[in-house]
């Protein structure tokens, strides 16, 4: 389906772009940074608390392959936040994720991933905030550190507006300011640019930081925002942004026709009875797109959810299983000692049923996890290797899954994804009595990597997949059931 881009400016409020009959104004816009670590998500997840104490209704997404932020950002907001990414899905899917999911809502807020302009490599847009604004047709608010700075932000800011000629980089909010003076020198620097509006500066406040840790930020698992970090929260942007120019400056009209998902992502399978899909989701096993769960249930599957880590038992007549990614490793004690559990698992995949497991889920079944320190932790035991935590990152980018065999029913089939990872397997578990059926590359030209190891009807991998990218590799993983 073709979805019209929707330009910012279609909504300014100068009369002549009044909305049209039955349309609705709203308000949009991209929080990107000039590189990571600038505190992009704190002040995404201040503005989604302040709009909010507002009474707006706001609609949080999250561009790039992030599970945590936008866990934050459902934590604040009440709404599932959405993914948005250029290079694994297309600008169809994500436009019409877009315009979906602002449906109802007043406040459209888009964090970005790291720099404005950074993505899948340096020769393309592709991946990029700056890309997925541009799809969107929304306005940049870009996110400047300050610290030690005065009159060059003026040159870095001129640089981020005019790098780009289609892209509309049309405010900045300052982090990590001095005070009230060294606001005025940066304001001063930018004086006679009428074309880049100023909406705040903020100090660094120990209060409203979230712990991180080698993977990003805590989960919200694990580090819940409770009401009053978030009313901290929302005071402390209230204070500091121009709350109401950001919303002037950043309308749009929605037009009256409804906008339904992607045809590539609205194919529902109807099925006499649905199929009991067990979900893992605990502090451990939490990465999941919220579409991901969607694609389950529109191919047929009634989602049940349960905890590896706290319940002693499988939920009854379960007839397949996903297993997220997380942080076996961080809990992996308390895996551990769940015998009983881990023991139904097994059975489970022994018993010939599918499971579907990614990442921390692949850990799970291994024989067993071995810290960076050397301690040793028993686990699910279908995959005969032990995966060893590293000091150090071993995987991060995207990555592309073709599917070429024939296992567990699947037809030729590509997907894309990424890994993320600080941990390794010890033994090259690709022998014969488990299969691989991914071959993987994160560029083109590349040279394939075998992985997506498949036990009877369990497939385990490294790779997080969006099954927006192929909404088949989801529909056969149900109907193996």
């Amino acid at each position: 389906m073709s979805i019209k881009t929707v330009r910012f400016d279609e909504g300014r409020d100068n009369g002549a772009n009044a909305p049209s009959a039955g349309g609705v104004r709203l308000h949009a816009f991209v929080i990107a940074g000039t590189h990571s670590g600038v505190g992009k998500t704190t002040v995404t997840l201040g503005l989604l608390a302040a709009l909010r104490k507002r009474g707006l209704a706001v609609q949080p997404f999250k561009v790039g392959p992030n599970f945590i932020d936008p866990g934050h950002h459902t934590t604040v907001t009440g709404v599932p936040s959405r993914n948005l990414d250029g290079w694994m899905l297309s600008q169809e899917y994500n436009q019409d994720t877009f315009r979906h999911n602002i449906q109802r809502h007043d406040v459209g807020v888009i964090e970005g991933v790291m720099g404005l302009f950074d993505g899948y490599d340096g020769k393309s847009e592709a991946g990029s905030t700056a890309e997925m604004a541009k799809w969107l047709g929304l306005p940049v608010i870009l996110v400047v550190d300050a610290s030690a700075m005065a009159r060059r932000t003026a040159a870095l800011i001129h640089g981020f507006q005019s790098f780009d000629p289609n892209l509309n980089v049309t405010g900045v909010i300052f982090n990590r300011i001095g005070g009230p003076g060294h606001l005025q020198y940066l304001c001063g620097a930018l004086e006679g640019r009428p074309d880049i509006v100023v909406l705040g500066g903020l100090s660094h406040t120990a209060d409203i930081t979230i712990p991180e840790r080698h993977l990003g930020l805590v989960t919200p698992e694990e580090h819940r925002l409770g009401a009053e970090n978030i009313g901290r929260l929302a005071t402390f942007i209230e204070d500091k942004v121009d709350l109401d120019r950001l919303l002037r400056t950043t309308q749009f009209t929605q037009p009256p026709t409804p906008v339904s998902p992607s045809s590539t992502a609205n194919r529902e399978r109807r099925r006499d009875k649905r199929v009991r899909f067990g979900i893992a989701r605990d502090e451990v096993f939490c990465f999941y797109y919220p579409e991901n769960l969607e694609l389950l249930e529109r191919a047929g599957a009634a989602l049940v959810f349960f905890s590896p880590l706290h319940d002693v038992h499988l939920p009854p007549d379960l007839q397949g299983i996903h297993l997220g990614g997380g942080y076996p490793a961080v809990h992996a004690a308390q895996l551990s000692s769940n015998v009983t559990m881990r023991q139904e698992i097994k059975a489970f995949i022994e018993d010939g049923k599918t499971v579907c497991a990614e990442c921390g889920g692949f850990m799970y079944l291994t024989r067993g996890t071995r810290t960076t320190q050397g301690k040793y932790f028993p686990m699910v035991d279908i995959y005969p290797t032990v995966v060893r935590m590293l000091s150090r990152r071993s995987a991060l980018g995207y990555t592309e899954v073709e599917i070429a065999a024939t296992e567990m029913d699947f037809p030729p089939l590509r997907l894309r994804g990424h890994e993320f990872h600080y941990s390794e397997s010890e033994q090259d578990i690709a022998r014969d009595t488990i299969k691989t059926i991914y071959q993987v590359r994160q560029r083109p030209t590349d040279p394939p990597r075998s992985e997506g190891y498949v036990y009877k009807r369990c497939l385990a991998s490294y790779a997080h997949l969006h099954f927006g990218s192929n909404p088949e590799f989801v529909e056969r993983l149900v109907s193996g059931t």
